[in-house]
Formats: C-alpha cells, sequence, structure tokens
C-alpha cells in the first residue's frame, strides 16, 4: 500500500530543514560534534512518521539520534513531529540501510533500533530483510563492543527466522518476548505498534548484543541502495 503523496513536501521539508543531514558521509565518526556531550549515539533504521523517534528523543535529552527514513512524504511527519516538541537531538537521514558504513565509523553507534521492517515474504527475498544475518552483520560495523539491536515486529513468522539471524552475525539474544505489552503497554510506541495492539496483535520484541568474535564475521557489502528499498507499508508508519 503506498503513502498518499503528501501536499506541499517541499516548503514542508524546508520548514524542517534544520534537522535533515544532507552529506552524512561527511559527518561518519564525527557525528557526537552535533551535539557536544551527548552521552551516546542511537540510530533508529526506518523511522516512519517518527512517533518514535520523537518520543524516545524527548525522554533522553542526553542521547544523540540519528533516524534513517527512505520515503520523504514519511519523513517529513517524523521532522515535524520533533519541531512541535523543540526537540534539538535529533537528526533525520534520507538515506538506505545498506549504505550505513559508509555513514557511520566503526564503534560509533550504541544501540539501534529495528522497529516493524517489511517482512519481505518468500524466500527469494529473504536477503532484504533488515534482520538478515548480511544487514546484522552490516550493523556490527558500526555498533561499539557491546552495542545493541532493539527489534520489534508484529509479524510471527519474520521474528521467529530472526531469532536464527542474530547469533550468525555474533549477537546474543536478550528479552525475546512473543507479547511485548501482555501487562500493559512497554515502552514507547510506533503509530502502528498501538493501533495494532488495540486489536490484540502481539508484538515480538527481542535484544540482541554484540559480542566479540575470532574471527569476525565475513561481510559482503549488500548490492546497491535499492537492496532495502521497499514500498511503505502501513507497518512502516512508526
Amino acid at each position: 500500500m503506498r503513502m498518499r503523496k503528501k501536499p506541499n513536501l517541499a516548503p514542508r521539508m524546508e520548514r524542517c530543514a534544520r534537522f535533515l543531514i544532507p552529506d552524512p558521509a561527511a559527518h561518519r565518526g564525527r557525528w557526537l560534534d552535533l551535539m557536544p556531550g551527548a552521552r551516546e549515539l542511537r540510530l533508529e533504521i526506518g523511522c516512519g512518521k517518527g512517533r518514535f523517534s520523537a518520543e524516545t528523543a524527548e525522554q533522553n535529552p542526553d542521547v544523540l539520534y540519528i533516524a534513517l527514513e527512505r520515503v520523504p512524504d514519511a519523513m517529513v511527519i517524523a521532522m515535524e513531529r520533533c519541531m512541535e516538541k523543540g526537540l534539538t537531538n535529533i537528526f533525520f537521514i534520507d538515506g538506505d540501510a545498506a549504505l550505513l558504513r559508509e555513514y557511520f565509523a566503526p564503534d560509533e553507534v550504541t544501540l539501534l533500533y529495528i522497529n516493524f521492517c517489511d517482512p519481505w515474504p518468500g524466500l527469494k527475498h529473504a536477503r532484504r530483510r533488515l534482520t538478515h544475518a548480511q544487514f546484522l552483520t552490516l550493523y556490527r560495523g558500526i555498533l561499539r563492543e557491546g552495542g545493541q539491536i532493539h527489534f520489534k515486529s508484529d509479524n510471527h513468522d519474520l521474528f521467529e527466522w530472526s531469532l536464527f539471524q542474530f547469533p550468525k552475525a555474533g549477537f546474543r539474544l536478550s528479552e525475546v518476548t512473543r507479547d511485548l505489552h501482555s501487562s500493559g503497554v512497554n515502552g514507547v510506541m510506533t503509530d502502528y505498534e498501538e493501533k495494532f495492539h488495540l486489536l490484540g496483535t502481539p508484538i515480538n520484541r527481542c535484544v540482541g548484543i554484540k559480542e566479540r568474535m575470532d574471527p569476525e564475521p565475513e561481510f559482503h557489502p549488500i548490492a546497491g541502495p535499492d537492496a532495502s528499498r521497499r514500498e511503505p507499508r502501513p507497518s512502516s508508519e512508526s
């Protein structure tokens, strides 16, 4: 399902220009210069409309957040949310997850969020999933030792498949749950997450913790920006 084209996209993007990083590779290894005194850098892949991004950044004003999104019509809403809150600790990249090693230096990121990514059904599309072992190996290259990946999904099959991918890339699983909100709302929700939680859909979540590997898993560059491009689905509306 395509997201409807937002009216007046260009002027809206211009009003939010202070949040957008036009050349992320130029900040590689120097992201914390954007916020002197920040205790760490966190990254969200596929922030959608940014409810999770904005609320999480608001709750942690001493952390620098970078949100990655390929769909401008969603990203402008996310940036507007941050502008309305007056946030100064979050910036956005119109970029591709396949290029993260070009944007971030080794050990630069402390925590990485993947919320409700496209499940890419069918084995022939498995390599496009953002939790495929090859993507997880890519993330290893920017996460510090002990760094974490927080992964949430409403898709049972994707989640169970992903649990086998994390160890392949040297991540120890922790906090695995197949019904995150069984005892009440747990943490910041995305818009999509709230909608389906209210319908009774269980939300799956796990944490992957980067552990030392010797040798390091071999990384093969992921082919082209389109490798992780997807048509926005309802579940990307964070």
